[in-house]
């Protein structure tokens, strides 16, 4: 049904019609009246996209995630949501799965459908393909990942203090042969937490090189801390890790997985700590000590600076908001080595 049928199904003209869907208050009531039951009665649905073409700005946003499958982007999404859906929008859930050819073709497909802006955990810092979205006037607003450039917002949270929370909480329960399982490295994310755990080191007068192991992991998921854990425990008893920190805590519940059916005590013989302080953490079957991070706030901030910019273009500062984390401690590395 096309706006041309509800018109002569009405007995008014394109015009009219096209006004009480967006200015009904200058349409009369008694025509009004008349546009809106044909338009009940033929099921006509308006054409929002073409609306947008027309005004050049819609009222769509994309969310673009390295990991759907993770909690952690779950939760941030909902923070997200919560704060468009108040603002009458609509959010389109991309994933990129750490590829950059997929982030792009993503990149391509938001701006074909005329969104208004994006918020992006991108792969790597603000890219030229960011720059030329900003450039062509959709917004851009960088999530979990903090900008270095002044003229785009973001916001994250800060990982090498999070990778120093971490390391230091083992090192004080007197572990002295830690495993930092993470990666890809490439991932601004898990770098600065591997960099943050290595400060702490240092500052308790430790080495990397003595003192911690790194196992590097293609991706931040379960199977790949299974893996990890398998080559942990692959290493001999009295040289192998006591401790394991994980870049996330995915890693952390399939390394979990794999020390439990392996019957190695968490944490007597191996602690483990994780990152993100997902849902899924405080209910592991040894309930997981993790860095917490503000998961919805990092949402809610990021769609606030990216509709603030988009509501007040002369007047918009960009800002670039770091949260500090925070470790929850709990069973999996409540244990005092001797």
């Amino acid at each position: 049904v096309s706006i041309r049928d509800v018109a002569s199904h009405a007995g008014v003209s394109v015009g009219t019609v096209s006004n009480v869907l967006n200015r009904p208050d200058i349409v009369a009531p008694t025509t009004r009246t008349r546009v809106l039951a044909a338009i009940t009665e033929l099921g006509f649905v308006p054409n929002d996209a073409a609306r947008q073409l027309r005004r050049g700005k819609g009222r769509t946003l994309g969310l673009v995630v390295l990991d759907v499958a993770n909690p952690f982007f779950t939760d941030v999404a909902k923070g997200v949501e919560d704060t468009t859906g108040a603002a009458g929008m609509a959010v389109i859930f991309c994933n990129s799965d750490g590829n950059l050819t997929k982030e792009n073709a993503y990149l391509d497909l938001l701006e074909e459908q005329r969104v208004q802006g994006v918020l992006i955990t991108p792969i790597h810092d603000a890219s030229t393909r960011l720059h030329q979205l900003r450039d062509r006037g959709v917004l851009v607003v960088l999530l979990d990942r903090r900008s270095r450039q002044p003229d785009i917002c973001s916001v994250s949270v800060d990982d090498r203090l999070g990778g120093e929370l971490a390391m230091r909480h083992l090192v004080e329960s007197g572990h002295r042969r830690i495993a930092f399982v993470g990666g890809p490295h490439r991932l601004e994310q898990v770098h600065d937490r591997y960099h943050g755990a290595i400060q702490a080191l240092t500052d308790a007068g430790l080495t990397e090189e003595e003192h911690l192991r790194r196992y590097d992991t293609p991706a931040l998921t379960v199977t790949a801390g299974r893996d990890a854990a398998a080559r942990i425990l692959g290493q001999p008893k009295n040289t192998r890790a006591t401790a394991i920190f994980c870049a996330n805590d995915l890693l952390a519940l399939g390394a979990l997985q794999v020390l439990t059916r392996q019957q190695i005590r968490v944490p007597h013989d191996i602690a483990l700590v994780g990152y993100d302080d997902i849902e899924f953490a405080a209910a592991a079957a040894v309930p997981l000590s993790s860095v917490r991070q503000p998961r919805q706030r990092l949402g809610q901030t990021a769609a606030e600076l990216l509709l603030d910019e988009a509501n007040n273009p002369q007047t918009h500062q960009h800002h670039q908001v770091i949260f500090e984390p925070e470790l929850v401690v709990r069973e999996s590395s409540q244990f005092a080595r001797p």
